[in-house]
């Protein structure tokens, strides 16, 4: 199960969904790409300075350092994929708030 903890300022995403064997997950790939694209907007954007961040497989920290407000619609919109993906497959992603 991947499962994603919620926080003012922090997004941690952990795990493998299970949902099919390595290379036809479509819900781990769901939500690499969603992750991957954040991150991608967050740097087109020019604001990579106002963010730590750790991409690995199976692993994924962001802080924010600098809030604004291009950056809080790019989190929101990473959140509303993750949550969508939670409710289309509940087994395999479950989202927390701290």
């Amino acid at each position: 199960m991947i499962k994603v903890n919620l926080s003012k300022e922090t997004i941690d995403v952990k795990g493998h969904a299970g949902f099919a064997k390595k290379g036809e997950d479509i819900v781990c790939a769901s939500v690499s790409t969603a992750v991957t694209m954040c991150i991608n907007q967050i740097e087109l954007f020019d604001m990579l300075d106002h963010i730590e961040f750790i991409l690995d497989e199976g692993n994924f920290h962001l802080h924010i350092v600098n809030n604004n407000d291009v950056l809080e619609i790019i989190i929101k919109n990473l959140v509303y994929t993750l949550s969508d993906l939670e409710i289309t497959y509940p087994k395999y992603i479950k989202i927390s708030e701290n």
